[in-house]
């Protein structure tokens, strides 16, 4: 990769993260970046992640940017009067997805570290409430590392394909379990490393952005929900996501590849993964 693509020692991971996606925000869609979908239609990739067409019809203009990896809002199985919270709510996709499954006693809360990412989710509700007819979400502005959320005070956190951006994956987890009610659970989708990455894609700042570069071991995101006192936690390995990445001759997919060994494949390197789990009910005497 050449030099410009390169981190410097001294470049802030969020400061990179927090532009790159104030741009994807004011874009409108990420289809000219090197965000986590390349130059894939925003429409494609929540068409194969399995998304209800129905609810998508009642989204917002704009919310669907195609920065999704997995649908997290499925994994949860979301029930009617949940208290639910969005990790890296972008421009709200997962946010109004979830408040057609929790309903008017329920309620959804999106997080994002973007200004420009909270100013167009909160741009979006007003729009939502018109088609959808429901008053049940709000965003705030916040890093996911220090939620701006009160302890025990959700029933489901959700995170697409955020978690990996983050410089700091314990302490996420670590915010994760101080706001799960007890009995709370957690759906995430994310990606993650089979191997390690070669040292040429984990200096690139496009692969960085592009949720590759800053993405971890399976192993050692089940080693950091577990740590959090987390319980039946269960994590899904799936190469369709990045099987799809090929399929669409994404850019950023290719620029990598070009940089594996020989006779190496992205999947060999990068997965799709599904992580649920759930806080400990309290002991009762």
């Amino acid at each position: 990769m050449n030099n410009e693509c390169h981190q410097e020692k001294n470049l802030d991971p969020r400061e990179v993260i927090r532009e790159a996606y104030s741009e994807i925000a004011k874009q409108g869609n990420c289809c000219s970046s090197s965000s986590c979908c390349g130059n894939s239609s925003a429409e494609l990739i929540t068409s194969s992640l399995g998304y209800d067409q129905q609810e998508l019809s009642q989204l917002p203009q704009g919310a669907n940017m195609g920065l999704s990896c997995g649908n997290p809002v499925a994994i949860a199985s979301l029930q009617p009067g949940e208290i639910v919270l969005d990790l890296g709510a972008g421009g709200g996709f997962d946010v109004f997805i979830s408040a057609q499954k929790v309903g008017a006693t329920g309620r959804v809360i999106g997080v994002d570290m973007t200004p420009d990412m909270v100013h167009k989710a909160r741009h979006n509700v007003q729009s939502f409430r018109e088609s959808s007819g429901l008053n049940n979400v709000e965003f705030r502005l916040g890093e996911i590392e220090h939620l701006p959320v009160e302890n025990e005070s959700i029933d489901v956190v959700i995170s697409n394909c955020v978690i990996n951006l983050s410089p700091d994956k314990p302490q996420v987890w670590r915010e994760i379990a101080r706001v799960l009610k007890p009995g709370g659970r957690v759906s995430v989708s994310d990606l993650a490393l089979l191997k390690p990455l070669p040292n040429t894609v984990q200096e690139s700042v496009r692969a960085l952005v592009g949720c590759i570069a800053g993405a971890v071991l399976v192993d050692e995101t089940e080693e950091m929900a577990l740590s959090t006192g987390l319980v039946n936690i269960v994590l899904k390995t799936s190469s369709n996501y990045i099987d799809q990445l090929s399929s669409w001759s994404d850019p950023l997919y290719l620029e990598i590849s070009q940089h594996l060994p020989s006779e190496s494949n992205f999947s060999d390197y990068v997965t799709s993964l599904e992580v649920t789990a759930r806080k400990p009910q309290i002991k009762q005497n």
